[in-house]
């Protein structure tokens, strides 16, 4: 089953498997999705077979615009109303105190519920088609735990081979064109702001510094009694190659020595080092949401150039690159003493 176009007949047949409790893979503004039912905690089990996911790993339940949060979330303070108004729909989560009647199977055994918006037009036709628009589809990214988020149906269809033959657990794939964000939304806790105030759990498109804007106060970092959220295990994102992240000062000599060890490189900088040779090479923009857009695309390249690992260019530290250099932290994590290794 290859991905098709999302069409009104596609859409309305991938919100009647939905409301089956089949999965269906859509596109989101920010990754795309593997979404189920959020009120059919079989269905949402299935998520987590597909993608080899920790049952305790909570995921975000996605809701058509206008949607009413009441119904998910027993507690909606000022503070989400506020951002909701000024980001939804938009690459925004906030995880607020679940409701009751909500299954626990969307917030890993949590009290707590990841609600957003998405702006991607197929997203909102299926969330409304989906019961006419008053249920929620959970929806972490449409890959394999741990692994690169897809910003393209394709792949989706490279994660899911097995799982989208027939009789598999994906029922259809819609297609929606690339991600428009390309890296996975911003999550900020609302749920203690009696004790904690805004708690960011995973930075991304909106920034910190746009949300303070809106709240009057700084979102703070996140403490050991958090509430667990989507993509924010130490490693995550990663492709099958190891990724190094290495100083655009040391790129030049971290590249010869291993080439004097006889490994193949891949390389992704967003700036020239015309002096540099690597068997693959990603030039990504030097603005952080281009190099957003770009990066998940890029990992994906090349991962398949038969490289020994990945090279990527540091990034610069501003608050603005705070998403992106999260994502590749992550990518990098499980990599971190390969280099040595491979230096001797």
């Amino acid at each position: 089953m290859k991905s098709q176009a999302s069409t009104p007949e596609a859409i309305a047949r991938a919100a009647l498997a939905l409301e089956s409790g089949q999965l269906v893979a859509f596109p989101t503004e920010t990754v795309y999705g593997l979404g189920a039912d959020a009120e059919n905690p079989a269905a949402v089990a299935n998520i987590y077979a597909a993608k080899g996911r920790p049952s305790n790993h909570p995921v975000i339940v996605h809701v058509a615009p206008g949607a009413d949060i009441s119904y998910w979330a027993k507690d909606i303070p000022a503070e989400a109303q506020q951002l909701i108004d000024a980001f939804w729909p938009g690459p925004l989560t906030l995880i607020l105190k679940r409701a009751d009647h909500i299954p626990d199977a969307v917030s890993g055994g949590q009290d707590t519920v990841g609600i957003r918006c998405p702006s991607h037009p197929v997203a909102q036709e299926l969330l409304r088609a989906f019961k006419g628009g008053k249920g929620g589809v959970a929806a972490p990214s449409a890959n394999k735990f741990g692994h690169v988020s897809p910003t393209m149906a394709a792949h989706v269809e490279e994660e899911f081979e097995q799982e989208i033959q027939p009789g598999g657990l994906i029922a259809s794939i819609l297609d929606g064109g690339q991600s428009d964000v390309g890296i996975e939304s911003t999550i900020v806790d609302l749920s203690r702001l009696a004790t904690h105030g805004p708690v960011l759990l995973r930075p991304g498109h909106i920034t910190v510094a746009q949300m303070a804007a809106v709240l009057g106060t700084t979102p703070a970092a996140p403490d050991a009694a958090a509430p667990r959220a989507s993509g924010t295990l130490d490693a995550h994102y990663a492709p099958h190659t190891p990724v190094i992240l290495v100083e655009a000062a040391e790129l030049d000599d971290t590249v010869n020595r291993l080439h004097a060890k006889n490994k193949k490189l891949a390389l992704m900088s967003y700036q020239a080092h015309p002096a540099i040779h690597a068997e693959a090479w990603r030039h990504l923009p030097a603005d952080p949401a281009g190099y957003a857009h770009d990066l998940y695309a890029g990992l994906r390249e090349l991962d398949h150039a038969d490289a020994d690992l990945i090279l990527v260019e540091a990034l610069p530290q501003d608050k603005d690159w705070q998403g992106v250099n999260d994502r590749l932290r992550r990518a990098a994590f499980d990599s971190r003493d390969v280099l040595q290794e491979m230096l001797g």
